[in-house]
């Protein structure tokens, strides 16, 4: 007899409903076990982050909530790290900070809702960074000049900083930083949207489901290859956590471009921009949607930004990468200690006074 014969037989349908609610209700009960195990999962690799990576830094009170400082070494100027977009915050600068410490004091620090600081209800963009950074040395006791040294969007981020505390900088150093018009500007030559906020539904879908144990367990290989083994292992740890905070700071990526371009000049403060010009591999190329011809022509235009933002300070130079991608701090470590030792031995010579 045929499924069809089958079905004209009295009863035939609701049998085959029957089964058809039997299957559904197995599937839903298969996925809110995997939604349990999941959710158990997270909750054990929080209390373990909590357990096996606490901070190694100091956690200071900025109103309310707590945000991680980790400074290390001894001396004047007081070098600052600030990461780039993402989860990794203090981690980004693991194969810098010690080198960096030899000579200096060197700090690196979590913003809001990445690694060990506490996140926060209002929007992100570079203005609240660039406060929340000031109420945060304030609070840890350092009142020296400073080296800022920004990483991508930590580029706009410190060059805000300079507009809003600019007493407090002595000198900068961009590793590869975003320019205010970089989105107009790549999208005409490379004819690519290279907005970040494109991806921006992933990561409130990473957010979302952050609960699950899914970004967990997509990020339990993050910064391995490259990043010592302990170092991966805390930034894994807490991707899960951090994906909040690297959320809202994309969704305030237009305000933090506006609140960067407000700032025209460095003065006279010494500067050192190094701008990453290794090409891009396939994968990057397929991720950002660029035949080969136009992703020659996207690097020259961010070397041509890299260059303008050097010629904001009369004392500002533009140092090219040819053997580093995004992450020059990870690629040639090297490269960015030289750029800070060199813009601290500028800041601590005689003349070495910034003006604005």
């Amino acid at each position: 007899m045929t499924d069809a014969a089958a079905l004209k037989k009295p009863g035939g349908w609701r049998r085959l409903l029957r089964w058809l609610k039997r299957i559904l209700l197995g599937l839903l009960a298969l996925l809110l076990l995997i939604l349990l195990i999941g959710a158990i999962y997270e909750a054990l690799g929080r209390k373990n982050a909590v357990a096996n990576y606490p901070p190694r830094g100091q956690l200071v009170d900025v109103g309310g909530r707590k945000m991680h400082i980790d400074c290390r070494g001894s001396g004047s100027p007081t070098v600052v790290f600030e990461s780039g977009l993402g989860t990794g915050g203090t981690i980004d600068w693991t194969l810098v900070h010690d080198s960096i410490a030899g000579f200096t004091r060197a700090c690196a620090y979590d913003r809001a809702g990445i690694m060990w600081s506490d996140p926060k209800d209002t929007p992100q963009r570079a203005a609240a960074v660039a406060d929340d950074l000031h109420a945060l040395l304030k609070g840890a006791g350092i009142t020296d000049r400073l080296v800022l040294v920004g990483h991508s969007i930590g580029g706009p981020y410190t060059r805000t900083y300079v507009g809003k505390y600019g007493d407090r900088v002595a000198g900068l150093v961009m590793v590869d930083t975003s320019h205010p018009d970089q989105v107009a500007r790549l999208g005409k030559v490379a004819n690519t949207d290279a907005n970040p906020r494109q991806v921006a539904w992933i990561m409130h879908i990473a957010k979302a489901l952050s609960w699950t144990g899914a970004v967990r367990f997509a990020m339990a290989n993050a910064g391995q290859g490259k990043l010592p083994k302990d170092a991966a292992a805390r930034m894994a740890a807490y991707a899960s956590a951090s994906v909040v905070g690297a959320t809202s700071e994309l969704d305030g990526f237009d305000m933090t471009m506006d609140d960067a371009r407000r700032v025209r000049s460095f003065g006279d403060r010494p500067l050192v921009v190094l701008t990453a010009m290794a090409p891009f591999t396939p994968a990057e190329r397929k991720g950002l949607g660029l035949e080969a011809r136009d992703a020659e022509r996207f690097k020259q235009e961010w070397r041509k930004l890299g260059a303008e933002q050097a010629a904001m300070s009369t004392r500002g130079r533009q140092l090219t990468v040819p053997d580093a991608g995004h992450y020059i701090q990870i690629d040639r470590p090297d490269v960015v200690i030289s750029a800070v030792r060199e813009v601290v031995g500028a800041v601590r010579a005689p003349d070495g006074a910034a003006r604005k």
